[in-house]
Order: structure tokens, then sequence, then C-alpha cells
């Protein structure tokens, strides 16, 4: 299999000068174009077709969205949407996940060293998982690489479990490329009744409010972007703040979630393993584990462990998944008891937490 071949549309010399740095030192990438608009691009894409456009939001003469738009509608082609705006969380980049962009990101701040690498392994993992989306199922709807922590950078192993003195189910979701469309089906299929959820979808640091806010605007339930302390409650999904590690615990019989900075672990922060990991080790047997489409393979040691502590692990189908990697993943590794469509997850959730 050739290289992945990736086409840069950014007004910023600079910025396009550091993303090709980037991508050019990853194994299996190549920037085999770059621009400063869209005229550009689009002038170049008639001898050149790349594999994936990493695009800009605020540019002259046409903005990144309305060429997505086009994009889209004339030739669809895997788009990243690398842009500063991604920092406020703004209405403007949720569009573009509307109109079919499979991931967002912020661009690399440069001279932070630590924000380079990290920006690094997220901008390679955007474009890898971007070369392997099912564009028709998102279409559907209107360096060397560096170690990859587990877990254990966050949180220890769980300990064997104790008798727990409540009956009360926690749903812990888990969920990547295509997971902002496969949450939205999921959470407006819950009742107000439903068992408290909690949710690590992998996004940029102040997106996940703005993911919440919208998200709650069409629910039964509510939907906000979690707070150190927050209360697990029936009727309510709180989601992970980007950049923020996400632990569900427990006191007496209430469940909370705790935030945590650290490093990224199985390449992200927040890391759906940390989430796993937590619930195995203080809910146990009154889990409903669910891992959704996404790149990659975190969560998939996580959701082991909550099988191994007692939980019952449901995940996404291929059919249903833009990508299958980490279904796929937590299957192989043996910590899935149930695969179904994204159609039937909330209701079976339910059922589970009854």
């Amino acid at each position: 299999m050739g290289k992945i071949q990736v086409m840069l549309v950014d007004d910023s010399a600079v910025v396009r000068n550091t993303l090709t740095d980037i991508l050019q030192q990853e194994p299996g990438i190549e920037v085999v174009a770059s621009a400063a608009d869209p005229f550009v691009a689009a002038g170049k894409m008639r001898d050149l077709v790349p594999d994936v456009i990493v695009l800009d939001i605020e540019m002259p003469r046409m903005d990144g969205v309305t060429f997505l738009r086009k994009i889209m509608s004339q030739h669809p082609i895997p788009v990243v949407i690398c842009s500063s705006l991604a920092l406020n969380g703004s209405e403007t980049a949720m569009r573009c996940l509307e109109y079919g962009a499979v991931e967002i990101i912020q661009k690399p701040r440069v001279g932070t060293r630590q924000f380079l690498e990290e920006s690094r392994i997220r901008i390679a993992d955007a474009v890898r998982a971007a070369s392997r989306a099912n564009l028709t199922r998102l279409l559907g709807k209107p360096i060397s690489v560096q170690p990859k922590l587990s877990a254990d950078a966050v949180l220890s192993a769980p300990r064997k479990m104790t008798a727990l003195q409540t009956t009360e189910k926690v749903v812990c979701v888990g969920a990547s490329t295509g997971g902002t469309e496969a949450l939205r089906v999921f959470l407006e299929g819950m009742p107000p009744d439903c068992p408290g959820i909690v949710i690590v979808q992998h996004m940029p640091e102040k997106f996940t409010a703005a993911f919440a806010q919208r998200l709650n605007m069409g629910c039964q339930i509510t939907v906000k972007e979690a707070a150190p302390n927050d209360t697990v409650l029936r009727g309510q999904a709180l989601i992970a703040p980007g950049n923020r590690h996400m632990l569900l615990k427990r006191s007496g019989a209430r469940y909370y979630v705790d935030l945590k900075d650290g490093p990224l672990v199985s390449r992200h922060r927040p890391s759906v393993d940390v989430l796993y990991r937590s619930a195995a080790r203080y809910a146990g047997p009154n889990v409903i584990g669910i891992i959704m489409t996404g790149m990659g393979d975190d969560g998939a040691k996580g959701m082991k462990e909550m099988k191994e502590a007692g939980a019952f692990n449901l995940a996404q189908d291929e059919a249903s998944c833009v990508v299958f990697g980490m279904p796929q993943e937590a299957i192989k590794a043996g910590g899935v008891d149930k695969i179904l469509g994204l159609e039937r997850l909330a209701s079976e959730a339910c059922r589970l937490g009854r």
C-alpha cells in the first residue's frame, strides 16, 4: 500500500511549513501539495487528487467552509480541519463536521515544544483516520512515532472489586472519528429516565462545550461538558472536556467524575482507556460499556478490564461506523459482549440499565 498523499490548504506559509515538517516525518504519509487558498488548491487538484486534505477555515478569497461544501458535493475527499477556530469551539467548526469533515484539530503552536509534539501525534493520527474513513457513512447525514502510553500513566491497574453497595448502572461511552454523529443518534435515542452516561469523545480543547450544548438542545436528556466532581445522574450525559482525562469515581452510593491533566494515553487526552479503567475500578459490574466508531485502539484494553470486573460491553458494528478501528480492536481484545448497529445501542443500554 502506498503512502497517504496529503494536500495542505492554509493561507499561512509558517503553518504550511510546520504541517509539512510534522507530516513528512511520519511513516506512510507524504505531503504532495500545498496551497495558500482554495482557488490555488482547486487548480492543483486538476492534476493531482490527494487522499486527504488538511484545511484551514479562515482564508482569503474563499473560506474553508465553502471549499469543504464544494469538495463534498462535487468530488468527496476526506478533509481534516486544522484551525485556530477549534480553540473556541466555534459554531463554524461545528458546521464543518455537519458538512462532512472527518476530524477537527487545533493548529500547532509554533515554539511550544510539548504542544508541537502532541500536535504531531494528533495531526498524523487524524490524517490516517481520514484516509480510512467511510465517506458514504459520513455524508449520509444532512518524526518517529513516540511510545504510546497506557492508562497506567494516569491510573494504576484496577484492584479486584469488592461488593458494591449500589445497583445503579452507569453507561461509559468511548468514540473518536465519526463519533460526533454517532453520539447524536445514540443520545437522541435515550429516554429521560436512562442510566447516567459518561462519554469520552476525542475532540480539541474547548470544542466539547459547544458540542455538548448542541446535543443538549436535541435530546430528551441533559447533556453537558463535565466539570470536576459532577455527579453521574439518571437522565444526564457528561462529556469529557477536550484535553482533560475524565475518570469515573465513587463515594458511597454516589458516582461522580474527576478530571485530570497528564500525558497522552493511547495517543489521546482525553483517553477512553483512562475512563474505562476508572470504571472497572470503581463501578465494575454496574457498568455498561460502549465503544463506537474511531481510528486506533483507544479503549480496547480498558474495555477488557471492565469486562473482567463484571461489566457488560457493547460495540458499534462495522456497517454503521465511519471508521471501524476502535470497536474492532476492542472485539479482538476480547472485551466485547455484543455487537450492534448504531441505531440499537441506546435501546440496548437502557434495557441493560433497568
